[in-house]
Order: structure tokens, then C-alpha cells, then sequence
């Protein structure tokens, strides 16, 4: 048998022992809410989802136990299933919603009945539907992606912020060439990328000029039907620019096609690079490590053939299969989504955000947060994209990872071709999640 298909089985078993399970843990002995995020134990964020459970606590007198896991969450969550001991709380990544619900871990949300859930944007309940149509979690956090560039070095090459690809070429080219941090050597590059194929890293990468230049990896076709489309031109036109950046113009840092974003965010703070497309989440940290004067944040410039658009991610609060604490599951998920919780997560200006863009229309992002670079984020997310609700996003975006990071480790690769294979790849895959 097959890895994908013996753990295609290994999901399909695990979803039958989690019918009718009870949670286990403190959650069913002594009426604590177990809530799991996916952040470093003892780093800034955990202590902010710290927060958020006792003001939760002392709001409803619901005692809370928060457990903070990064490696291996998904792995220690299958742990949890098996053993028929899942948390009541999961806060986990939105593209995580057609895994965890293929696999019978999440209860269905009735956004109707969840007190504020018409506070919530209609973009971000989008993103906690599953490929049913049904709503599987309460949304959480948003964030859009936008690039973080160096201000001081833009200005020591006398060029602009970029408004389009091609000015974007020219920014990283000077920043290659032109020594931009005055220190009389050629150690500087234009991009710092997370390239690797961990956690399907060099996709996730690649997504937001995907979605820039209006390319897609899947098209939805019909209710809970898909189309892949890696062997679209605007796809495949995106992928070629990147490849060019790495074999072409060589505006890259070297051992790029390698590095995870723990590796790129030093990357980046060591000055071996000026321009990052990230996240937001990193903002605070990179003002603290580089300097407010010298980070500026721009969007993404729209593509030739398509946009504006870029990466579309967030948090989703889901309650999970066989609690026994379903009435406090639902109040912490209230909770969460109210302008008290949502301004917990956010943290203002300071490091350790949970909430980086509110899903909770009703709370003003300026009022909580002074640095105005936040608002190319909200900006941003307007056009945003979001994985799709496939069964299991995974694999595609593993898939995906895997054959973008070869054409870019290979400069003799044809990405066209390329492209071609893993569009067919992905139709298998569809097919075998029974979305095709």
C-alpha cells in the first residue's frame, strides 16, 4: 500500500473510534476547558492565549488549561484522537478545516445561534466552511500578506517602493548589486525566501503571486467539486518569475530552497536580505530586531495577467468531537469572536499577537494599534485568498512545495512542464479525496 493511501486508511480508522468519543484529559474529570494552540510553549503568544483563557475564566467562571505545541501539532493531535482524549478547543490554522472535519474531529458550528457571529466578516465565516458548505469552526484571526521591505536600503539605491513585478526585479537586482548596507562586500540580496518543502513551505511562499497575477492551484466546480489548475498561465507565469529571481538575476539568498521561515526570519533580521513576503505576525518582532526606521511595508504588487490578490490565512476557534463541556466550548468560542477577546488576541502594537487582523467588524484596528503599517495588511486582506475547503488541503500544498521548490533548485527545470506533472498529480489527488 501506498503512504498517501495507507494513511488515508490510518484517517478513515481514526475517524471511526473518534464517534461518540468523550473527551479526555482534566476536561471530563473536573469541568476545565482544555484549549490547544499551535504556538511556542513560553513565547509571547502563548502567554497572549494565556490571557485571553483567564479573562475568559473570569468572565464565566469556566477554569481553562491553555497548552501551547508548534512541532509535531498535528502529530500529537492524532495522538489525542487515537487514545480518545481530544482537547475541547483547538485554535489551528483555517487551511487545517478539511483535514480536521474528514477526519471526524470537529462539531459543527450554527453561526446563527453563536452569540456576535453577525459581528463576524462574511470573508473570514468563509474561511470556517468545509467543502460541505457546513460551518465547522467560529473564525478567529485573519491576516493578508504584504512585503517587508528595507526603507533604508530603498533609499540608499535612490529607487521607489514597488508597484509592479517588474519594479520589484529592479529592487531586488539593486539590492544584489548595489551594496545597500555600505559595508563595501556583495552580501546582500534582494529576497529572502522560505523555499523549503517543510510543512510545504516553497507553496506557501509562492501562493501570494499566485493569487497576485489571478492564478490558482484548485478552482472550485460545483458544491464540494474542484478543478486543478497548476498548468494555468497565470500560475505557471508566476512560478517562472520566481524561478528567474533564483537562476536568472540570482536576487536570492543562497540556501533559500532549504530554509523554513524560522531560518528566513534571521535571515532577514541579519540584513542578508531586503525584501520578505510575510505574514504580519512578524511585524512587532522586526521592528524590535531591525529598527522602526529602516522596515516599511508595501503590498503586493498586482501581476501582469491578473489581481490584485495575495495569501488569505488565519485562525479558526474549533470545538472539538466528544467534549463534555459543549455549552462552555460554545462561550469560549463567543468569547473569542467579541471585541474583549478579539482586542486580548490582537496585543496592540506588542509582540505575541494571536489576533492579527479582527474578524470582529465592530472592533477598530486603529484605535487598538498605532503602527500604521498594519493597515496595508487590512488592505490587503480585501483581496485576499484562502486555501480552498478541500477534504485535505495537505497533501496539495505538499505536492505543490515539492515540485515548485524543484524548479527552483534546478535552474535547467522547465516549469511549464513541470507545472504540467503536478496539475496532474493534483487531479489524482482530487480524485482520490473524492472532490474531483
Amino acid at each position: 500500500m501506498s503512504r498517501r493511501l495507507l494513511g488515508t486508511a490510518i484517517i478513515a480508522s481514526l475517524a471511526v473510534t473518534l464517534t461518540g468519543c468523550g473527551s479526555g484529559g482534566s476536561s471530563s474529570e473536573d469541568n476545565t476547558l482544555e484549549i490547544w494552540i499551535r504556538q511556542a510553549a513560553d513565547s509571547d503568544s502563548a502567554k497572549t492565549a494565556q490571557k485571553l483563557a483567564d479573562a475568559f475564566t473570569k468572565a464565566s467562571g469556566t477554569p481553562t488549561k491553555v497548552v501551547a505545541i508548534f512541532d509535531d501539532f498535528e502529530t500529537k493531535l492524532n495522538q489525542q484522537a487515537a487514545q480518545k482524549q481530544l482537547p475541547d478547543i483547538v485554535i489551528n490554522d483555517t487551511a487545517q478545516i478539511g483535514t480536521m472535519q474528514s477526519q471526524g474531529w470537529l462539531q459543527e458550528v450554527d453561526k446563527a445561534s453563536l452569540a456576535g457571529g453577525d459581528q463576524v466578516s462574511e470573508l473570514a465565516w468563509k474561511a470556517a466552511t468545509a467543502s460541505d458548505g457546513k460551518t465547522y469552526a467560529a473564525p478567529f484571526s485573519a491576516q493578508a500578506f504584504a512585503l517587508f521591505i528595507r526603507k533604508d536600503w530603498r533609499e540608499k539605491v535612490g529607487m521607489e517602493p514597488p508597484e509592479t513585478w517588474e519594479d520589484l526585479a529592479k529592487l531586488a537586482t539593486a539590492f544584489t548589486e548595489k551594496d545597500p548596507d555600505g559595508n563595501g562586500k556583495a552580501d546582500t540580496s534582494g529576497f529572502v525566501i522560505p523555499a523549503g518543502t517543510k510543512r510545504g513551505y516553497a507553496s506557501w511562499y509562492a501562493s501570494s503571486l499566485i493569487y497576485a497575477n489571478g492564478g490558482d492551484f484548485v478552482k472550485a466546480n460545483g458544491p464540494g467539486k474542484f478543478t486543478a489548475t497548476m498548468n494555468d498561465p497565470k500560475t505557471v507565469e508566476a512560478v517562472q518569475y520566481l524561478q528567474d529571481q533564483f537562476c536568472t538575476t540570482k536576487t536570492v539568498n543562497p540556501g533559500a530552497v532549504s530554509n523554513d521561515t524560522t531560518v528566513t526570519h534571521e535571515v532577514f533580521e541579519k540584513g542578508q536580505g531586503g525584501i520578505y513576503l510575510t505574514g504580519p505576525y512578524v511585524l512587532a518582532r522586526f521592528v524590535d530586531s531591525i529598527g522602526t526606521d529602516k522596515i516599511e511595508v508595501v503590498p503586493v504588487p498586482k501581476g501582469p495577467s491578473g489581481g490584485p490578490g495575495t495569501l488569505g490565512e488565519g485562525e479558526n476557534v474549533y470545538l472539538m468531537a466528544g467534549s463534555q463541556n459543549q455549552e462552555a466550548q460554545k462561550k469560549f468560542a463567543e468569547f473569542a469572536i467579541s471585541a474583549e477577546g478579539q482586542r486580548i488576541g490582537m496585543n496592540k502594537d506588542a509582540n505575541g499577537a494571536i489576533v492579527r487582523l479582527p474578524v470582529n467588524t465592530q472592533v477598530d484596528m486603529a484605535a487598538e494599534r498605532q503602527d500604521p503599517r498594519w493597515k496595508v495588511f487590512q488592505e490587503s486582506y480585501e483581496h485576499a485568498v484562502y486555501a480552498p475547503p478541500v477534504p485535505n488541503w495537505a497533501p496539495i500544498r505538499q505536492d505543490s512545495a515539492d515540485s515548485i521548490n524543484a524548479v527552483w533548485a534546478d535552474c535547467g527545470a522547465d516549469v511549464k512542464a513541470k507545472l504540467e506533472e503536478l496539475n496532474t498529480e493534483l487531479t489524482q489527488e482530487l480524485q482520490s479525496q473524492k472532490a474531483s
